[in-house]
């Protein structure tokens, strides 16, 4: 029997925490709970989950302080929970590496479909490793490895989320294609995802961050419409 995949919930509300692990229990997830942001990365450490379950509003470290240091040593996937639902705190969860967000109250449902959602966009090294052919795509200083999901950017491994690697490895699949905000949105975070565009841009300035444009190819611009991976001959 396949082991279960394992979810972190991180709030300090106890009832709240405990909805939903009852409810991703009953979905044959295995679960733990920690009620404050100092306990997180001991219990990543320990539990090694899949997704972390992450609320903002928490006692001593916020819930913004535990996504940068979250990010800093894993790229496991964190679904922010939050009672602030203005389009800043919404930008500063994504652009702090969140791979999704939700406001409080939502329906707890919906927030399994997330998990679900989140998950299946993001598979480990050892099961993509089971694939028999490596998808990975190359070009000067860079190499981009869905198999393993892995970037290697001027000779050195560069940690990405896995919404950021997929869109790269997207763009750069098919270079010189332009796709608009809406088509990128589709492709890499599917049609259960309920955010808006501006989710794209704000991880492709991350990406820019991380990847500087090179003189044989960059990640471009096209106002009005999208991006493009631009190959440079």
């Amino acid at each position: 029997m396949a082991n279960k995949q394992k979810i972190l919930i991180v709030d300090d509300d106890s009832n709240i925490a405990e909805l939903i692990s009852l409810y991703l229990t009953k979905e044959c997830f295995e679960t733990m709970i920690v009620y404050d942001g100092e306990s997180v990365m001991g219990a990543i450490g320990s539990f090694s989950p899949n997704l972390i379950l992450l609320d903002l509003m928490l006692p001593g470290i916020d819930g913004y302080q535990v996504c940068r240091e979250v990010r800093a040593r894993y790229s496991t996937p964190i679904i922010m929970l939050s009672a602030k639902g203005e389009i800043f705190d919404k930008v500063l969860g994504l652009e702090l590496g969140a791979d999704d967000y939700m406001e409080k109250p939502f329906d707890t449902k919906e927030l399994v479909a997330r998990v679900k959602a989140v998950l299946r966009r993001y598979k480990p090294a050892a099961e993509q490793n089971a694939k028999s052919h490596d998808e990975s795509v190359e070009y000067p200083d860079l190499i981009i490895n869905r198999t393993n999901y892995s970037v290697t950017y001027m000779g050195k491994n560069v940690e990405m989320p896995p919404k950021e690697l997929e869109l790269l490895y997207f763009l750069a699949s098919s270079p010189n294609h332009v796709f608009t905000r809406e088509q990128l949105l589709d492709q890499i975070w599917g049609y259960e995802y309920m955010g808006d565009t501006r989710t794209v841009d704000v991880h492709i300035k991350r990406l820019r961050e991380k990847i500087k444009d090179h003189a044989s190819w960059k990640i471009s611009t096209i106002w009005g419409i999208g991006y493009k991976f631009e190959s440079i001959k």
